[in-house]
């Protein structure tokens, strides 16, 4: 076993990716099995859920999982409609950087067959200036220097004004030091405070931020450095990312769904919890189907159900107040319209956009999904996808405000792509959530972390506090890894090892300090 308490660079037989600078966190030494009955309730069915359920039973745990939901996968799940369609919440990104995600799937994908390529994911706006990451080097600081040579977002006049103190905390960061030291700073204010060109700002910055959904100007710096560093300076992994080949659950949780059940866990789909309750003999959890005693608990929810199930504990106080005081992303819309004819057949299978009114990104599905494909061949016509991010609130419930952004996106769509205004839409569906977790500018340190005041219950997802520079649909992987290892710690088992990115920036001094300037906000 390699690495220390802060990680370890592993032999390059052993590398989650293409990158040398990766790091292993080792689990803590153990047994590798439970000896004597455990059992274990896990509340929530998406990634990090899975995470923690797969780790747990694959030691000899006897787990219980249970998901709100008709099936697994969260909020990247996907289910069928009438005629071979389905739907889902919306495009994913799967990085090359999502080591531990990737080890999860690769428990019923060993080769990520399911995995497919994206070539390119261009950034659009409608004067025509479009950045792409096709051809781009791979290996930071190439990577970034060639991205900023091939974009037409970048003048020399330009980089001329660009703040290089400010550019280069970029490159100085240090995990998890970094998240503290931008508190109380915005992704916004840091981006003006970069002074890159708007343009590039709104292409290369922005997009990124708002694939948090959120708005820049709610959003922490503290998040975006981290995401810069994990994308574009800090991996050898590349810039371009991977899509199932099929919908989420086909290619991806029913598998796993199968591969939990060969380890004897049992699954309780459309079953909600109601209930958590934490003593010294043990815990349970109430649901609308009874109530579920065992040793302990994972509670991978999204937050707002991990808010009203902890307020309900009798745990310390003060804990149960930070995870009161997390806060969900603005509402976000998904627009899957088939249409009658077939889009032109050099458009990208996905394009992130700025300046096209409330529209954020399009796919076209049939150029990676299966089953779209497939109703592609049989109907003549395209699948495609719509993204609004950060929405007005009121879109929840006001059905004639949804309407209107409805028409507002597929406006938008023509202006991006104009074939599209001549087809008939033969089918659509709008899909309406509120329920990402908003990483706020200030408050880092206070966040929940996986570890809880009971030594029973633990928390996993992407809006749990973890020091490494993961995010998203890795973050929720990665805590649902390290919950499942706290508890088995516990029992003197060995958990499971997680990957990172380097946890320091390329000019980072081994214990240097906080960028001049960028020093904690926090009093």
């Amino acid at each position: 076993m390699t690495g220390l308490a802060r990680g370890g660079r592993a032999d390059r037989r052993d590398l989650p990716g293409r990158d040398p600078r990766a790091v292993r966190h080792p689990a803590r030494p153990g047994r590798y099995r439970v000896t004597g009955a455990r059992r274990v309730v896990v509340v929530g069915g998406g990634i990090a859920g899975i995470a923690a359920a797969t780790v747990l039973a694959e030691r000899g745990v006897e787990v219980t999982l249970v998901e709100a939901d008709p099936r697994l996968g969260g909020r990247v799940a996907a289910w069928p409609l009438d005629n071979g369609r389905t739907m889902s919440r919306g495009f994913h990104a799967f990085f090359r950087q999502y080591y531990n995600l990737r080890s999860l799937l690769r428990r019923v994908d060993p080769d990520l067959a399911r995995l497919v390529a994206v070539e390119d994911y261009p950034l659009q706006r409608p004067d025509g200036l479009r950045d792409s990451f096709a051809g781009i080097p791979r290996t930071p600081p190439f990577s970034i220097l060639g991205f900023v040579a091939a974009s037409p977002t970048f003048t020399a006049r330009s980089l001329l004004r660009v703040n290089v103190p400010a550019a280069l905390e970029l490159l100085r960061v240090s995990f998890p030091e970094t998240y503290s030291t931008y508190d109380g700073e915005s992704a916004a204010d840091f981006l003006e405070r970069l002074r890159f060109p708007a343009a590039a700002r709104d292409l290369a910055l922005e997009v990124f931020a708002r694939s948090f959904f959120a708005d820049p100007s709610e959003f922490a710096a503290g998040e975006l450095v981290a995401m810069f560093h994990t994308y574009f300076l800090g991996s050898g992994e590349g810039l371009l990312f991977d899509v199932p080949d099929d919908d989420y659950d086909t290619a991806l949780w029913a598998p796993l769904a199968g591969y939990l059940d060969d380890l004897g866990v049992r699954v309780l789909t459309s079953t909600r919890a109601a209930a958590v309750e934490v003593t010294e003999p043990g815990a349970r959890v109430g649901t609308d189907a009874g109530a579920l005693d065992a040793d302990a608990v994972v509670l991978a929810t999204d937050p707002r159900s991990a808010r009203g199930l902890v307020a309900a504990t009798d745990l310390a106080p003060t804990w149960r107040e930070e995870v009161a005081a997390t806060r969900n992303s603005p509402p976000f819309v998904v627009v899957r319209l088939w249409l009658d004819g077939e889009m032109d057949g050099d458009r990208p299978p996905f394009v992130g956009t700025s300046g096209y009114g409330p529209l954020d990104n399009v796919s076209v599905l049939e150029r990676f999904e299966a089953g779209a494909a497939a109703w592609s061949a049989r109907a003549g016509g395209s699948v495609v996808e719509l993204h609004a991010y950060a929405c007005r609130p009121s879109v929840v419930d006001d059905e004639d405000e949804l309407a209107r952004l409805v028409g507002d996106l597929e406006t938008e769509l023509h202006r991006l792509y104009p074939e599209t205004a001549g087809l008939a839409v033969r089918a659509r569906e709008v899909l309406v959530r509120d329920d990402c977790a908003l990483i706020g500018p200030t408050g880092w340190d206070r966040r929940p972390g996986v570890r809880t005041p009971s030594s029973r219950l633990v928390l996993a997802g992407d809006w749990v506090r973890c020091d490494y520079p993961v995010a998203l649909m890795e973050r929720a992987a990665t805590t649902g890894y390290l919950a499942a290892n706290a508890l088995l710690e516990g029992w003197g088992v060995q958990g499971q090892d997680v990957w990172t990115v380097p946890m320091t920036g390329l000019l980072r001094r081994p214990g240097g300090s906080a960028p001049e300037g960028r020093r904690s906000r926090r009093r």
